[in-house]
């Protein structure tokens, strides 16, 4: 595996879990969600930081499956900055554009992984993500704002450079399967076409040598090995379903994130507080 992921920047499928329990975990995502969807932050922080609020995301990061992957990848401590619910719902225009993750994270290296849980069929319809192979090897390209309403990124941001779709790989994956990527490989996704959400939880796992440029202390959840560099606050796994203290580290964290994530931006017309 870490010689196919050396060489095109990703790989995929990769078991995570059942078909059936990616369904479990839908379902109990999706219950969590309709109790709040009328709440615009509680709705903001479920699909921005919901490792932090719910105990069985939590566990998501943590899975053997999961990490053993990354851990080939990154080595055996590992850091998660973040967990991202990528959703598309049916016959929307939502796409993702041709970017790289660490564009604009603000860290002094990129000793980073995403993996990518589908909890939904990830097809060709429902709008799957698309790699080019070995872009990876890239620095880290120029990018645009673009603001674009539909696309699913913070600052609609897109590649200043062209990319022939004809090099592009469809990754295509099952409920329970996930992909692993490189956080400077070109990816990018399209519309959901399908009559099903499309559902991928995206956990940004990192080297804990990995610091911020700016000095600003965010925080992650250990959840291999150790820190033995203290670059991060380190916060204890939810206690409970979006338990206050843990809402509360979940607000900080998204503020910061953005901070981080917008800076140098004219136009913050897309950023939620």
């Amino acid at each position: 595996m870490r010689q196919s992921y050396d060489a095109d920047g990703y790989v995929f499928p990769v078991e995570a879990m059942t078909p059936d329990r990616a369904a479990e975990y839908r379902a109990m995502f999706e219950s969590v969600e309709a109790a709040h969807a009328d709440d615009a932050v509680m709705s903001r922080i479920l699909r921005g930081n919901p490792n932090t609020v719910l105990p069985f995301i939590d566990e998501i990061t943590r899975l053997a499956s999961v990490l053993e992957p990354v851990k080939a990848i990154l080595g055996d401590d590992l850091l998660v900055i973040s967990a991202n619910f990528f959703i598309k719902e049916p016959a929307t225009p939502a796409f993702v554009s041709w970017h790289q993750d660490l564009t604009y994270w603000g860290y002094d290296d990129a000793h980073e992984a995403t993996a990518w849980v589908a909890f939904s069929p990830s097809t060709t319809q429902s709008g799957c993500m698309r790699f080019v192979p070995g872009s990876h090897r890239c620095e880290i390209v120029e990018h645009r704002d673009t603001f674009e309403e539909s696309n699913m990124l913070s600052r609609g941001q897109e590649l200043a450079v062209e990319v022939d779709e004809a090099d592009a790989v469809d990754v295509t994956l099952a409920p329970g399967e996930m992909s692993v990527h490189d956080g400077r490989l070109f990816h990018s996704s399209n519309p959901n076409a399908s009559a099903d959400r499309r559902i991928g939880l995206a956990i940004r796992y990192v080297a804990p040598s990995m610091r911020q440029v700016s000095g600003v202390t965010t925080s992650a959840h250990l959840v291999a090995g150790e820190d033995r560099y203290g670059h991060f606050r380190l916060l204890e796994p939810p206690s409970e379903v979006m338990a206050p203290r843990d809402v509360e580290s979940a607000v900080t964290a998204i503020a910061l994130q953005e901070r981080i994530g917008y800076e140098g931006a004219i136009d913050r017309g897309k950023r939620i507080t």
